[in-house]
């Protein structure tokens, strides 16, 4: 039986249920002393590729693990507008929602230029930038379906993303003891700096419940602004791409089920108990997108990228979480 013959006979389901796999073991890890710190989301996309460069990946597998990386994360994407609403976005008032849109505005542009200055490719660049500006692992893989860059390039921003936001998550709750920094400053500072929501999470509620709502709530605020973040970039691409060639649809298909779901939230109130399954079933989601990610990646390839992308995102990190709390301190929003 050919290759072909094969995939075509059991189509996307052994793919699938091996990312699926690769996801579960993720959780499983996370349960392990010291393992709880990192998200199932970075492990499922280390276990993707150690698999993938020590064992290969067999054809019948590819079709599913392509959907995975792909469809599942888009699907996954989308679901995260469950977890928002808009009475939500506005208990940090206009304050705080000018000041993330600043700081997250500011960083992608920065980190942008950053990249060009150290020379970066100019994708890897933009993936880091939403990755640091928005919401982590989540803005890079939803960024992607614009920018283009390689499974390489989306890998490379991920662990960019997650190192530093790791690192913050440590280093905030010091530096706000050692400012003896107020509940809503801190909260303010965490929820607009640090990349991943379960890192915020993690840090925020160091320094208390106050510290910890606002933190949630602020990130959940530049969670919302990944949907105008890839709509201007799509607008972007198009009107940059040559004449003739193909163009990608203005808004990408998740981005509307994203803002769609939003106003769902909004309007029809989900209790607790729905949200914190709809939350792991979204985590679980997104978990096997990455792992069918790490399953397509060339180490390799990856690790010829050189250490360069990894100063600019520290670069960023540093960037978006010195100028967040440079205005929260200096426009008195605290």
């Amino acid at each position: 039986m050919t290759h072909t013959t094969a995939d075509a006979r059991f189509g996307l389901a052994p793919g699938i249920l091996f990312s699926a796999a690769i996801a579960t073991i993720a959780f499983g890890l996370r349960e392990l002393p010291g393992m709880s710190v990192l998200s199932p989301m970075i492990l499922a996309v280390l276990i993707g590729i150690l698999c993938h460069n020590i064992f290969g990946t067999t054809p019948v597998l590819r079709s599913g693990i392509n959907f995975s990386a792909r469809q599942v994360l888009r699907f996954a994407v989308a679901t995260l507008g469950l977890q928002l609403t808009v009475a939500q976005v506005a208990e940090i008032g206009g304050g705080g929602i000018a000041l993330v849109i600043a700081v997250l505005t500011a960083n992608f542009l920065v980190t942008k230029w950053l990249g060009r200055l150290l020379r970066v490719d100019a994708r890897l660049s933009e993936l880091i930038a939403a990755g640091s500006s928005i919401c982590g692992a989540s803005a890079v893989v939803a960024t992607n379906a614009v920018t283009g860059g390689s499974d390489e390039d989306v890998a490379y921003a991920v662990a960019c993303v997650t190192i530093f936001g790791s690192i913050a998550m440590f280093v905030f709750p010091l530096i706000g003891a050692a400012l003896d920094l107020a509940p809503r400053t801190y909260g303010l500072w965490s929820g607009s700096s640090i990349h991943e929501i379960a890192q915020v999470v993690a840090a925020a509620f160091q320094r208390g419940a106050e510290a910890g709502h606002l933190a949630t709530v602020t990130k959940l605020l530049r969670v919302v602004m990944l949907g105008p973040l890839v709509i201007a970039l799509g607008l972007m691409r198009r009107r940059g791409a040559a004449a003739g060639a193909p163009k990608a649809p203005l808004v990408p298909w998740f981005v509307t089920a994203f803002i769609a779901l939003v106003a769902v939230a909004t309007a029809f109130p989900i209790p607790p108990a729905a949200m914190k399954w709809i939350a792991l079933a979204t985590t679980f989601l997104l978990s096997m997108a990455l792992a069918g990610l790490g399953l397509e990646t060339d180490l390799r390839k990856l690790l010829a990228k050189g250490l360069t992308p990894l100063l600019l995102g520290a670069a960023s990190a540093v960037f978006i979480a010195s100028l967040s709390l440079a205005l929260i301190m200096g426009l008195g929003l605290s």
